[in-house]
């Protein structure tokens, strides 16, 4: 038994050693292989220099092929994040862009009646409240435009209040219900509003038209010359809005002289409005 253990034992280092040796050769193998190229390459034999160029496009194409997925995520990834980051920064000049725009609305009417040195004594000064409501439902024909909001009677509106998109005028309430109100738009056929038009404050009334549109009638001037760009704002009289709240710009001027408004609200996409009432100066 004795003899048999020790003759196994031989045996498996007697393979370690041909492994060995095996490896061994290997190396030297490889080693001696690549001295060679090394050598001939430099004498610029034809086989060795395509021999070579084959290696390195073999490596090369390995390397592509290895770093192609790994390359794929990163970049997908990256693009990912800079859609995400532009989209974000999107939204946010959106939002400063009206922001400034309305200011820059405010303060144009502000220095155009300075200028003309107004003084409204039966104008109206400000609001004394105002209610923040979602817009429920659109009650639109091919003319008429309207829109059902969820405040009513039990939350203060009242019938005439002015409905504003962030700091545009948009309409005013026609009809309030315990917890509901209707807002006739601007665009509504039956819209008529008192507007003044900047710079050079002629006064004139802005029509519903049933379209994304409003048209000017009724100039206090006879032959006044309006331009596209001009700026509309609310002119206060009447006593229904107060004077200053943009409105939109002059858009299309025809060749019948006939002036085109085109509203800074996109009347379709509304989805929370302010109601606002204001109250005349005693």
């Amino acid at each position: 038994m004795e003899t048999n253990r020790d003759d196994f034992i031989i045996a498996i280092r007697s393979a370690f050693l041909k492994k060995g040796t095996k490896q061994r050769f290997s190396l030297i193998v490889l080693l001696f292989f690549s001295i060679t190229i090394l050598v001939l390459g430099k004498y610029n034999f034809k086989g060795i220099v395509f021999l070579k160029t084959a290696l390195n496009e073999i490596v090369y194409r390995s390397s592509f092929i290895i770093s192609a997925p790994e390359n794929f995520i990163k970049n997908t990834y990256k693009l990912t994040i800079s859609h995400i980051n532009l989209y974000e920064d999107h939204k946010k000049l959106k939002r400063d862009f009206k922001v400034l725009q309305a200011e820059n609305f405010n303060n144009n009417f502000i220095i155009s009646e300075n200028k003309m040195l107004k003084s409204k004594i039966d104008d109206i000064l400000d609001s004394s409240s105002e209610i923040l409501a979602k817009v429920l439902l659109d009650k639109q024909s091919p003319f008429l435009k309207s829109v059902i909001v969820n405040r009513g009677s039990k939350d203060g509106v009242k019938l005439g209040m002015a409905v504003l998109d962030g700091e545009f005028l948009i309409g005013k309430v026609v009809e309030v219900n315990f917890r509901t109100a209707r807002v006739l738009l601007l665009s509504d056929l039956n819209s008529k509003v008192p507007v003044s038009i900047e710079p050079n404050s002629v006064q004139s009334i802005l029509t519903g038209t049933g379209e994304k549109f409003g048209r000017l009638q009724y100039t206090q001037l006879d032959n006044i010359i309006l331009n596209e760009g001009d700026q509309i704002y609310s002119s206060g009289s009447g006593g229904i809005f107060k004077s200053g709240i943009p409105i939109g710009k002059i858009n299309l001027i025809d060749e019948s002289n006939e002036s085109y408004v085109k509203f800074h609200s996109d009347f379709t996409q509304l989805r929370l409005v302010k109601i606002v009432l204001y109250e005349n100066v005693n």
